[in-house]
């Protein structure tokens, strides 16, 4: 399959976005922050809201899931991630 080349600038941007969120997911990650940098507004919004509503209880889970996608968005090339989130809009894992 064959895919186009990135610009330099969609590099650049892909290479920025991905070391903040990834910092963000592995931080902040139980309340959604590295989801609304990335322009996730609706995940960011059910992260935050799970672990506020849950009094704690769900929120080391939601926190595992923002660990991971940071680890995820950080083991990523910057094309691909390029690809997947800010091209695909993909907003989980």
């Amino acid at each position: 399959m064959d895919q186009e080349q990135l610009t330099p600038q969609q590099l650049e941007e892909a290479h920025n976005k991905k070391i903040v969120a990834g910092i963000l997911g592995i931080l902040l990650g139980g309340l959604g922050i590295h989801k609304f940098y990335l322009g996730y507004t609706t995940a960011g919004i059910i992260m935050l809201v799970v672990s506020i509503v849950s009094c704690g209880f769900v929120a080391p889970i939601i926190s595992i899931i923002g660990l991971i996608e940071g680890i995820l968005y950080l083991t990523k090339s910057d094309e691909e991630f390029y690809r997947t989130y800010i091209a695909g809009q993909r907003p989980w894992f």
